[in-house]
């Protein structure tokens, strides 16, 4: 019960985080911020330090479960992964046309309100499912949800800079309240309810991929002038203490 209302707390700074990333000024510009890109590193490196040797264990309780055709398959939760890495493609590919056309169309630098919605209803669905993580991993020690808050409170605010940057006055003026709600949504959620080993293996899957996806789409385009060496040097760093607790 302890570790459910420190999951709270948990949720209650990473809702914070996308209700005030906007204040960051000194993210902003270009090159890339450095602290952005450290960012970057430090949930990438607990994705594949923590996470994916999780989903070996994940695996198992889906296959146990799986019938027909699909008990044959090992690779359930990784092809899950792939789902949520593709999803997010999408939603990038979706926003940058969308962008496009606003600026051919309008003179805008900033995609459509019914693109912006999109997008953002897919974060908060991304957001709830880590509010419930919180709550609900294969470890739930105090130490656990530590690492696991750092790692997803850096992400969103990576994630948070790339919405701004796509969806600026539909994010700004409801967006941000919307994905701060949904990590407070899938707490409660995970207080009240608890899945099975095979779900949780899913859902765990499905936010590797898009952490993964997401991280990358923000460094790698050459525009942003991003820094490799800051991106390394938070991998490494959050690797070491991955590995050092």
């Amino acid at each position: 019960m302890e570790t459910v209302w420190l999951a709270l707390v948990a949720a209650l700074v990473l809702a914070v985080l996308h209700l005030l990333a906007g204040r960051m000024r000194f993210l902003e510009g270009v090159p890339r911020s450095w602290w952005l890109s450290v960012a970057g590193g430090i949930s990438v490196a607990y994705v594949f330090v923590h996470l994916l040797p999780e989903l070996n264990e994940a695996q198992e309780a889906v296959s146990e479960l799986a019938s027909g055709a699909l008990a044959e398959l090992e690779t359930h939760v990784y092809l899950l992964a792939l789902v949520g890495l593709a999803i997010f493609y999408g939603l990038e590919r979706h926003s940058r046309r969308s962008s496009r056309e606003r600026q051919d169309e309008e003179g805008v630098d900033e995609t459509s309100e019914g693109a912006a919605w999109l997008v953002i209803g897919s974060y908060a669905a991304y957001n709830a499912i880590i509010g419930y993580l919180l709550v609900h991993r294969e470890d739930n020690t105090a130490l656990s949800l530590g690492l696991f808050a750092v790692a997803m409170g850096v992400h969103f605010v990576v994630n948070d800079h790339g919405l701004r940057e796509h969806h600026r006055r539909v994010y700004h003026r409801a967006g941000r309240w919307v994905c701060a709600a949904a990590v407070l949504l899938g707490w409660l959620v995970g207080a009240l309810t608890e899945v099975s080993d095979a779900f949780l293996g899913l859902l765990l899957a499905f936010l590797a991929g898009g952490v993964v996806l997401n991280v990358m789409k923000e460094e790698l385009p050459a525009e942003r002038e991003s820094r490799f060496s800051a991106f390394l040097a938070g991998a490494a760093g959050y690797t070491l203490v991955l590995l050092a607790l």
